[in-house]
């Protein structure tokens, strides 16, 4: 297997076609993406919420002064530029010059274009390649060409590159597209790129997909450019027939959920012994994410609080009439609503139970929570620092009058909140933890036996033999 495997120009440099996902939230970071980088490979640490190291290798913490959303969306902006630039300055520092050091960027996080420009035109030089995803990244090209920087769009569909390129990158220099990151949408970690049109209970083998996408980029005089595969991938033995096959063309394979479970990852130590005890289906994916895109996330404690809040919704109308004849109360000011009989009978047993509290959503429905998270819910929504372009659950948007014209909507959650308490050492069953759906691998893995934790070299080492 490994004779198959050969080193290929990424970013600019002869480097293993083997890349560290960016994963949000510092969960590839400087000492993660240095040590892929060391090894001949590309790291990636990731753009959104990182986290903010000093000269002496300390964590500056960030610490809201702001009273209001924008100013405290100034705050996470000018911290995420400086957090970046440290991470960027981590990783360079432990690559010497080895492999490739790539920033990931969600394109729906909040001032994203900001951020971006901020981080590289401070830390020139640190930065070879700029992935991006969670959107549709139009301007990536245009940036990437301002700092001389190769940029690699994550999609989910030949359809979603071919927008951008007609619509964008046409105009931009083909030669820094560096490759096209092809993203499975219902296998991978973290937000999915799953369109109206696809059914998240019918997964499509990739296969096809990538090959439709090779096709495409064939077509446009991409024929040289990579394709970075993405979502699912484990062993390299089991994509043996990609390589040096002429409808894939040249190929590269992203590892989103393997750094996890490595010495350089910053996640817990609870977090890690996690990982290897999940069983194929503990993965779940789902739209509860204040996205408003499709996630894939660890089935826990967190994740069943937000099925059964969801599950506790009926529809209501603010009239009476023949269908919505029952009246009930809701709110401190008493406000009156109609249900139908059915449901009334519902929320009479959840309200029993201690459910007492409805919270209107977007969708002329109502929720039924219990007073402490009616409380915690509110909270949330009230500390909003904007983290998102969009944000379902506060009704934040990042320009214009700052709102999305929509309530908020109590289904959803504060997803910064949850990331961040992870991240810093969490309750690991109750918070969110993305993952693959390919993380149950960790406990039939015979390299993880004993609970071993291999570094970020001996995962490359390993890879590189096809497993």
């Amino acid at each position: 297997m490994k004779n198959k495997i050969k080193k290929m120009i990424i970013s600019g440099k002869e480097v293993w076609p083997i890349i560290e996902g960016g994963k949000g939230i510092a969960i590839s970071n400087g000492r993660s993406s240095g040590a892929f980088a060391a090894a001949g490979a590309v790291g990636t640490f990731s753009g959104a919420n990182a986290k903010l190291i000093d000269d002496n290798g300390e964590l500056v913490p960030l610490i809201y002064k702001g009273k209001t959303r924008n100013e405290k969306h100034e705050e996470l902006i000018e911290y995420s530029i400086w957090a970046g630039i440290s991470q960027a300055r981590i990783a360079n520092e432990i690559s010497r010059g080895r492999g490739r050091v790539h920033m990931n960027v969600l394109w729906e996080m909040g001032a994203a274009e900001r951020v971006l420009h901020g981080i590289l035109e401070k830390a020139k030089g640190l930065v070879h390649g700029i992935t991006c995803g969670a959107g549709m990244p139009y301007r990536l090209g245009e940036i990437a060409a301002k700092y001389q920087v190769y940029y690699y769009p994550i999609i989910s569909s030949v359809r979603a590159f071919r927008a951008l390129w007609k619509r964008a990158y046409q105009k931009i220099s083909s030669f820094l597209l560096g490759g096209v990151v092809y993203e499975d949408p219902w296998l991978a970690g973290g937000h999915n790129g799953l369109s109206n049109t696809e059914d998240p209970e019918l997964p499509q083998a990739p296969f096809e997909r990538v090959v439709e996408l090779r096709s495409f980029m064939n077509e446009i005089g991409l024929s040289e450019t990579p394709i970075v595969m993405a979502g699912g991938v484990w062993h390299l033995k089991d994509w043996e027939h990609w390589f040096d096959n002429l409808q894939i063309g040249p190929i590269a394979f992203q590892f989103g959920t393997r750094p996890l479970l490595t010495k350089e990852s910053p996640i817990s130590a609870d977090w890690k012994k996690r990982l290897l005890t999940l069983e194929e289906g503990d993965v779940f994916l789902n739209k509860f994410s204040p996205t408003g895109f499709y996630s894939s996330a660890v089935r826990n404690n967190f994740i069943r609080e937000l099925q059964e809040r969801n599950s506790r919704q009926v529809k209501f109308s603010e009239n009476a009439s023949e269908e919505f004849d029952n009246e009930f109360i809701i709110g401190a000011r008493g406000r009156k609503i109609y249900l139908t009989s059915k449901d009334k009978e519902l929320v009479n047993i959840w309200t029993e139970a201690g459910y007492t509290e409805a919270m209107r959503t977007p969708d002329t429905t109502v929720i039924f929570v219990t007073p402490d998270k009616f409380a915690e819910v509110r909270q949330d929504q009230i500390n909003c620092m904007g983290c998102l372009s969009h944000c379902i659950f506060s009704n934040w948007k990042d320009h214009g009058n700052h709102s999305t014209g929509r309530k908020p909507d109590p289904r959803s959650f504060c997803i910064q909140k949850t990331l961040q308490n992870i991240i810093h050492d969490g309750n690991i069953e109750n918070e969110l933890m993305f993952s693959g759906h390919s993380v149950y691998k960790f406990k039939q893995d015979p390299f993880y036996k004993n609970g071993y934790i291999p570094t970020v070299k001996e995962l490359v080492k390993r890879i590189l033999t096809g497993h």
